[in-house]
């Protein structure tokens, strides 16, 4: 999974082979296989375990949105392989059920946080109020491993998303 990552990082989620993994992690070139199956087989792994560490890193956020919104941006900026493929099921299998478990779990945080936003008296956050909220902090963190934001934005992905998040985020 490390040769992965580093592999990622370097030429991102498809420049790549099983057999380059193996010789990186110095075991045979059958071992991936063996592991992981295919390509994909790691891929969904890496994805699933992607989405455990976030939860790791919103749980440890706290329930305030804007703090998640803050921890998802700075996630992706230093897990960024994870991030490439977590968000791409066309690399690796969406039906996995340890993908599907890691990824309920992490959407299970984010629609906590939500739910002072919804409408109603229920249980259940809107859904709409999710998925914005999951949209700005993605675009956000999008933006910002593109490269794509302005350079007076500094280069300390949590400075610059604070105060951009908290413009919608903010006494959530």
């Amino acid at each position: 999974m490390d040769a992965a990552v580093a592999a990622i990082e370097e030429s991102g989620p498809s420049g790549w082979s099983l057999r380059e993994l193996a010789r990186r992690a110095g075991v045979s070139h059958a071992a991936p296989a063996h592991h992981f199956g295919d390509k994909t087989g790691l891929l969904t792994a890496l994805a699933a375990e992607g989405f455990d560490l976030l939860s790791s890193a919103l749980t440890a956020a706290g329930d305030d949105l804007l703090d998640l919104g803050v921890a998802y941006v700075r996630f992706a900026a230093e897990h960024r392989a994870y991030f490439e493929v977590m968000f791409r099921p066309e690399l690796y299998r969406a039906d996995d059920p340890d993908l599907d478990a890691a990824r309920t779990r992490t959407g299970g945080l984010l629609d906590r946080a939500v739910r002072p936003l919804s409408p109603g008296p229920g249980p259940e956050p809107d859904p709409d109020s999710v998925l914005a909220a999951w949209s700005i902090a993605h675009g956000f963190a999008g933006l910002w491993l593109s490269g794509a934001l302005p350079p007076e934005l500094g280069s300390d992905p949590e400075a610059a998303a604070r105060p951009v998040l908290g413009k919608l985020f903010a006494g959530s």
